[in-house]
């Protein structure tokens, strides 16, 4: 039906393969998908340690410094075995929002299946994270701290977390794209203007929390590895770290001049 609102790309069936039927939400995942690994490559061709860099490369090194602060600054140590994990998800999730926009694009993450999926994702990490850090022993022990009765209200705490993690993104793109979608037939010029703007940002901050809470969630799986007992220990260890590391750094400046 013609100008008919749909509340999630899942309903939209663009071609049958066979009698699997293959909806936008698919497709359009999978076209979000090729387009992040193209400009990849892009960008990677032209990489280079002179002076003068590209404006490509200068966009790509702020991003990706901007991540590696924020992951060192919530998990208190080096990024770099986060950053390919909590990296992707914040640009996937962010080309998806943003390309929410281009008339005729569905964004993925307005379908109930793509969000329970990156929550998925997270959830399976989280454990594979803390097991590489801790132990097998040393982080199923957290589930039956103070008291082994603890046990059942730990599972129930990663499942729901889980699920508030995947309705929280939907929501939040799903209500932002409907919201569109009626005030293009109230006013079809001024109004959906500001609210695309405004979705651009929204988009963006959506895929912040989300990268946030999942690097959240892994850290506080890995964080007994560095001998702390709880946040707030592990955020002052790894303060620590960092204050070592540059009165190192200096140290060894003034050594060398």
């Amino acid at each position: 039906m013609n100008g008919e609102v749909r509340l999630t790309p899942d309903e939209l069936i663009l071609f049958h393969v066979g009698p699997i039927p293959v909806n936008a939400t698919i497709v359009f995942t999978w076209l979000t998908m090729l387009l992040l690994i193209v400009v990849a490559l892009m960008v990677r061709r032209r990489l280079t340690s002179e002076v003068e860099i590209s404006p490509a490369q200068n966009m790509l090194e702020i991003i990706v410094g901007g991540m590696r602060d924020q992951i060192r600054e919530l998990a208190g140590e080096g990024p770099d075995q986060f950053l390919p994990f909590v990296g992707t998800l914040f640009l996937f999730i962010a080309t998806c929002n943003l390309l929410a926009v281009v008339p005729g694009y569905q964004a993925p993450t307005s379908s109930l299946s793509t969000t329970f999926a990156l929550a998925l994702c997270v959830f399976v990490s989280v454990p594979i994270y803390g097991i590489s850090k801790r132990g097998l022993l040393g982080y199923l022990g957290q589930y039956v701290r103070p008291t082994p009765v603890m046990l059942p209200f730990h599972v129930i705490g990663e499942v729901s977390r889980t699920i508030a993690l995947a309705i929280r993104l939907f929501g939040n793109v799903m209500a932002g794209a409907l919201i569109a979608a009626i005030l293009l037939k109230i006013a079809p010029i001024v109004l959906p203007t500001v609210m695309q703007a405004l979705s651009l940002l929204t988009g963006l901050v959506q895929a912040y929390i989300f990268a946030v809470l999942a690097m959240v969630y892994i850290a506080s799986a890995t964080r007994a590895s560095r001998g702390a007992s709880s946040p707030e220990e592990a955020e002052e260890h790894g303060a620590r770290e960092h204050q070592g590391e540059g009165q190192a750094s200096e140290q060894k400046g003034r050594t060398d001049g």
